[in-house]
């Protein structure tokens, strides 16, 4: 079998992710770094995706987005825009924090008699781990003057814990859901997900129905992620990210398709079965760390290393953690606290190893 490539727009390290995943399907898939000095020659019945849903523009970027057959063309932009975004949220009837946006030189004052006394300024595009975020303080009468009309500014949201579902959407217009993941986020980085819980199967229903109503509106073709906020028995869109994403990363191991194959097989038209779920799952983001050999000894563990530089709040790899037996699980999380920092062990471990004692 042999196959037309398939290029993704940007080579970190979720594009490296879909080349992999790509191998045992006999798809051809080359990430592409956007600072290259060249750009490569497409065919014009190859297909593009990318991993990331905003760039600057360069000579590959502009080579890949103009491409006929790249898949989710108009929605990057849409999405990548919080303020489109948003836009779309509500024209569709979903929940998501209020919001308002940050244009005409509003007053902070302003910002906080419509949505509150804690309000968060967000960047319209960039941003991510918790940077371009700005939060009013309750002495400010000003909007700083760089944040007017390069923001929106969303209500503080009470929440209880924070939760995503990654969908698929084939050429067909079927959807396929994962279960619901529960995530911790630290500083705005996420640091552990784990799935599935029992607990949150009474909000999978209404979850797949929120992001099905998108994807299905969008007329989108292959992974998307959407992140959202738990309030009592209801959920609240806090982002979407119209790619593979990190919270999805446990289904590497821990589903018979994983996110990355997922995304390769609905944008190659190839079939979309739903995947199994093959245990208890826990996904440790690795940030800042240096690379440890000693992770290769946990039975239950599989490592991803990126080969980045390792620097302070950067991503720099995760480990997948996946068994039928939740005492595996735990036993390997207490392993593994030997083997990080320790503040891992204050925080992304010891909230795993409190969110499985709710599985049975």
């Amino acid at each position: 079998m042999s196959s037309k490539p398939i290029w993704v727009l940007g080579a970190g390290q979720l594009g490296a992710m879909l080349k992999h995943a790509g191998m045992p399907l006999a798809l051809d898939v080359r990430p592409v770094d956007i600072n290259e000095s060249s750009a490569p020659s497409l065919a014009n019945d190859d297909l593009v995706t990318a991993e990331r849903e905003q760039w600057p523009e360069t000579l590959v970027t502009l080579t890949l987005a103009q491409h006929a057959l790249f898949v989710n063309k108009p929605i990057f932009g849409r999405l990548a825009d919080r303020k489109t975004q948003k836009e779309l949220i509500d024209s569709l009837g979903l929940a998501t924090a209020p919001w308002r946006n940050v244009a005409g030189d509003i007053t902070a004052s302003e910002l906080r008699n419509k949505l509150g006394e804690r309000v968060l300024l967000k960047r319209r595009t960039g941003g991510y781990d918790g940077k371009g975020q700005y939060w009013l303080r309750a002495v400010d009468d000003e909007v700083p003057a760089d944040w007017q009309g390069h923001s929106i500014a969303e209500q503080a949201i009470a929440f209880d814990e924070e939760v995503s579902l990654v969908g698929i959407r084939n050429r067909a217009g079927q959807c396929i859901f994962y279960p619901l993941t529960l995530n911790l986020h630290l500083n705005g980085i996420l640091y552990a997900s784990v799935a599935p819980l029992a607990r949150l199967q009474q909000l999978q229903q209404h979850a797949e129905t929120m992001l099905g109503k998108l994807l299905n509106e969008l007329e989108y073709v292959g992974v998307m992620a959407m992140e959202c906020f738990r309030v009592g028995n209801q959920l609240m869109i806090n982002e979407l990210a119209p790619r593979v994403h990190n919270s999805g990363h446990w289904t590497q191991a821990g589903a018979s398709i994983s996110q990355f194959e997922y995304h390769l097989r609905a944008i190659a038209d190839l079939p979309t079965p739903k995947a199994q779920i093959l245990g208890h799952n826990v996904m440790i983001n690795l940030i800042g760390t240096e690379y440890n050999v000693k992770w290769l000894n946990l039975p239950v563990a599989q490592v991803y290393w990126y080969g980045k530089d390792v620097l302070p709040g950067r991503k720099v790899g995760h480990i997948n953690l996946v068994s039928r037996d939740v005492q595996d699980l735990r036993a390997t999380l207490q392993q593994l606290s030997y083997l990080l920092p320790e503040q891992y062990y204050k925080e992304a471990i010891s909230w795993s190893l409190k969110a499985l004692e709710d599985v049975a």
